[in-house]
């Protein structure tokens, strides 16, 4: 396994992208510190990244500000044909762009390349959008006045990102930013700094301006203390866990930030008896399985009518049976290692609970070569809501099978979380698809389907899943303010 990361990192096309230096105020700085990069699949190191201070962000953060004015009065289509450019680029270097998410987050290298061109549909989508920031002009309340709303952008705007999706999440946050008007400046995580970085050379190379797009990698705690701090950064957007938002959250509180958060979910997977039973089990290995389990939108309890309960969970258990567990770069790997240990040991905790409460544990046989980052894909039937894992996000390939009874019972079963992001609900009657998804306690619905993300779409959640949405016109909102404008006394 370490020749097949070492060799695929050194055919890339693009050797820079494993440089490992920050981009701060248009220069690529070493540092006099670095952190060491590693393969999850193996542990072993794959590359260094410049180690960023405070001060290095302080810096980033005066660039940012001299850069704002010039940025936003470019011109909408200007700075439309500039994302334009950075997405054709990314395109361009797809294939370098996937092996980097593949060896140090660990997904297959098919879904990494899927992220690519996920992320690159982002710059494209907002470049349009960019251009489409309409105001509003009011009917006026007063005799001789005309009222007048504009979106303007709203100043510096940081990014906090995580690993399990590290260019996607990237582009919805940058693309918006930038097409608003506003500079960004990134804080990737630490486990997947070299995608982030890769993605901000190409930026530089489509044309984004110096300042206007910066990278550091470093201490979470150290590099985002200066930016919840600065008066001058106006708007903050994280995606992660509910537990640091809650604290970013309150941090950005000193300086009355406008904060948008994607955070966790525990998403429910509705299924009725009078669905297609093959149709349903293929959604549930989709909602589960993508990225290996570690997605907010996977599919965390899998509700099924005992009237098809058995017949769901031996069909699903087959089709579980047969999904590959390797290295992500091998052709055969369905799922590859949990990028972090802390993930994989949740995932232990979590089939370990159930067990010891009653639940059948039917797991995959991992090969024994394989590194304690990888969770072989376990299916846990006869579920109960007492266990962890019917109250807690895990994060990877285990799956938690649930009976009920009645629409009424499954729907206060599933709305009983403090997480609203997600859910699912498979059934043949529009009636009842059309009454769960008016009920249902989620920011997104999918009826019928595991996939419904993309550029045109909402992203975001209810409850304690996050604050705002990323991508969709509504995107572009997180990074502009509103001005009301009175002309008045026109009559003279």
């Amino acid at each position: 396994m370490i020749a097949l990361a070492t060799r695929h990192l050194k055919s890339l096309h693009r050797r820079d992208f494993v440089a490992g230096a920050a981009l701060i105020d248009g220069h690529w700085i070493g540092g006099e510190q670095r952190d060491i990069v590693v393969d999850p699949a193996t542990g072993d190191e794959i590359a260094d990244v410049a180690r960023c201070s405070a001060a290095d962000m302080d810096r980033a953060i005066a660039a940012a500000d001299r850069s704002f004015g010039a940025w936003r009065e470019l011109l909408p289509a200007k700075r439309g044909g500039i994302l334009r450019s950075w997405a054709s680029l990314m395109r361009n270097y797809s294939e370098d762009l996937a092996v980097l998410v593949t060896v140090e987050q660990g997904k297959p290298l098919a879904e990494a390349r899927c992220e690519v061109a996920y992320g690159a549909g982002f710059l494209e989508w907002f470049a349009a959008e960019g251009e489409r920031a309409y105001g509003e002009t009011i009917p006026s309340h007063k005799a001789g006045s005309v009222l007048h709303v504009r979106m303007q952008p709203i100043g510096v705007a940081a990014a906090i990102t995580p690993w399990n999706f590290p260019v996607a999440m990237i582009t919805r946050k940058a693309g918006a930013a930038l097409a608003a008007g506003c500079p960004i400046i990134v804080k990737p995580a630490p486990e997947t700094p070299l995608s982030a970085l890769a993605v901000a050379r190409l930026a530089e190379e489509a044309g984004v301006p110096r300042g206007v797009v910066q990278v550091l990698v470093g201490d979470p705690v150290v590099l985002s203390t200066p930016l919840l701090r600065d008066t001058r950064v106006r708007a903050l957007s994280f995606t992660g866990s509910t537990q640091v938002g809650r604290l970013l959250l309150e941090g950005a509180a000193e300086t009355v930030k406008k904060v948008s958060l994607e955070l966790g979910g525990h998403a429910p997977f509705l299924v009725f008896d009078d669905v297609d039973l093959d149709k349903a089990v293929k959604g549930a290995m989709a909602a589960k399985f993508a990225t290996s389990g570690q997605d907010c939108l996977a599919a965390n309890r899998i509700y099924v009518q005992r009237g098809v309960y058995g017949a769901f969970v031996e069909t699903f258990a087959s089709a579980i049976a047969r999904l590959k567990v390797g290295h992500g770069l091998e052709s055969t790997t369905d799922i590859g290692p949990m990028t972090k240990l802390s993930v994989a040991n949740k995932c232990r905790a979590h089939i370990d609970d159930a067990a010891a409460k009653g639940a059948r544990v039917i797991s995959a046989k991992q090969n024994s070569r394989l590194g304690p980052n990888f969770v072989p894909p376990t299916l846990l039937s006869d579920v109960t809501d007492s266990m962890l894992i019917a109250r807690e996000e895990t994060f990877g390939p285990v799956a938690a099978v649930l009976p009920f009874d009645s629409e009424e019972e499954v729907l206060a079963r599933a709305n009983a979380s403090e997480m609203g992001l997600a859910a699912y609900v498979y059934t043949d009657s529009l009636r009842r698809a059309l009454r769960l998804s008016e009920s249902i306690e989620y920011g997104m619905v999918g009826i019928n389907t595991a996939s419904f993300t993309g550029p045109p779409i909402p992203f975001g959640g209810w409850k304690q899943s996050g604050l705002g949405r990323e991508g969709s016109r509504h995107g572009i909102d997180e990074f502009m303010e509103l001005k009301y404008i009175c002309f008045g006394d026109l009559a003279a």
